[in-house]
């Protein structure tokens, strides 16, 4: 992946002071992307100076330079405040566009974990809560953008481990299936993580998209194994266009790794951290291209918002066959 020259594209200083928690934030990292109604769009994760977090969009002025806008109005996920258990902060936003709406996976802080909950966009701003997983520790829940087998298809993390003096993590991401969006159950494991290699401990980056290889998908991987940091990179996987619990290929090497001031240095040093992914173009049945250009929007040092390119026949060829 080649970064943009302009990185990092979004800092503290782009997020406009309309209430008073937004006045000087601490940091703006880990956005979703999506093109919805005809624009690309980031929802970014805003944290305030009380590390109190906030969700705002930005739209896209200038793609060649990466200008965004950041609009001056806050996104709330309605419906959050019914729930059983008060939710601390809902963050790490993931954006499938599916069957024609806008759906967007959050992760939530609770008082008994962290949990997943899906809202759909009806008015192009809010969302408004249709899921909530009420069991079950975990994160980086992603939407595929279609059906598989007539089921919708979620990636997520079980956090079964905790990072020395941090949070929760995992070592697996599993495939889960839906009939309505709203029940969930597991489908089984996907992949593990490498022990004493890059990636560790996994979970999922942007939604997974479909390529004529089969389903392509970026991760993080976390190496614990170093005496002073983990250290956030990441990687492709490719899973079975039908079957997507199996996987068919899998990159050996990371594909970005910490190595820029913005992303050595922050709130959490050496993070790169995948959270969306703009393709520019498919062909006329909607699956993208070898050569169709991919944009990576991710967290650097959970302080600011880069950007790398690459394409999907690059991610292809980075990908080597598993064999069981």
């Amino acid at each position: 992946m080649k970064r943009h020259p302009n990185n990092p594209i979004l800092t503290r200083q782009d997020i406009p002071p309309i209430t008073p928690e937004l006045v000087d934030v601490t940091s703006v990292f880990n956005p979703g992307a999506v093109h919805w109604q005809g624009e690309d769009r980031l929802l970014l994760r805003v944290q305030t100076r009380g590390r109190e977090t906030r969700l705002l969009w930005a739209d896209r002025m200038d793609g060649s330079n990466e200008k965004w806008n950041v609009r001056p109005q806050l996104v709330s996920l309605r419906g959050i405040e019914r729930l059983p258990v008060r939710a601390y902060h809902v963050y790490d936003p993931r954006l499938t566009v599916l069957e024609g709406n806008l759906y967007g996976v959050f992760a939530v802080d609770t008082d008994v974990g962290c949990r997943l909950a899906i809202g759909i966009c009806r008015d192009g701003h809010h969302f408004e809560l249709i899921s909530f997983d009420p069991d079950g520790d975990r994160r980086n829940g992603v939407l595929f953008p279609e059906r598989v087998g007539g089921r919708f298809l979620r990636l997520q993390r079980p956090n079964a481990q905790t990072l020395a003096g941090g949070p929760r993590s995992g070592s697996q991401i599993e495939l889960v299936e839906s009939d309505d969006l709203v029940t969930w159950r597991v489908v089984g494991p996907v992949m593990d993580g490498r022990w004493r290699y890059w990636d560790e401990l996994i979970g999922s980056g942007p939604p997974p998209i479909r390529t004529h290889a089969g389903w392509l998908h970026l991760y993080h991987g976390v190496a614990t194994h170093f005496a002073s940091v983990n250290i956030y990179q990441v990687g492709a996987v490719l899973l079975d266009d039908s079957n997507p619990a199996r996987v068919i290929a899998r990159s050996r090497l990371n594909l970005l790794e910490p190595r820029e001031p913005y992303e050595l240095t922050g709130q959490v040093p050496n993070v790169v951290f995948p959270g969306g992914m703009l393709v520019d173009s498919c062909d006329a049945s909607g699956v993208a291209t070898p050569y169709s250009v991919l944009r990576v929007y991710y967290g650097a040092a959970d302080t600011c918002v880069g950007m790398a390119m690459t394409s999907v026949k690059e991610l292809l060829d980075a990908c080597e066959p598993v064999t069981s």
